[in-house]
């Protein structure tokens, strides 16, 4: 999902410095017929982006699970859902 995002980004010519994205992954699992199973998926994204590439970003992260191969794998089975800490710089 990381990689997706990066990539929706270069797409969109937002040139981010090394170590300015990063993902924090948390899975939630719950019991069905006794077995644990993933339920959700939530990804919290923190991003450092350049200065008036705001609205360029938010439209990035508008659509983050539409060309993402995990995301599209998980889907009808386990709820994805991300927040984003964004930081002009």
């Amino acid at each position: 999902m990381l990689g997706t995002l990066k990539a929706a980004l270069d797409v969109r010519q937002v040139k981010l410095e090394p170590g300015a994205i990063s993902a924090e992954v948390e899975g939630r699992h719950e019991l069905r017929d006794g077995l644990p199973v993933l339920a959700e998926v939530h990804v919290h994204y923190r991003l450092r982006i350049p200065p008036r590439s705001r609205e360029t970003v938010d439209r990035a992260l508008a659509r983050p699970q539409d060309r993402c191969p995990t995301a599209a794998t998980l889907k009808g089975a386990v709820a994805v859902r991300w927040t984003a800490e964004i930081v002009e710089a």
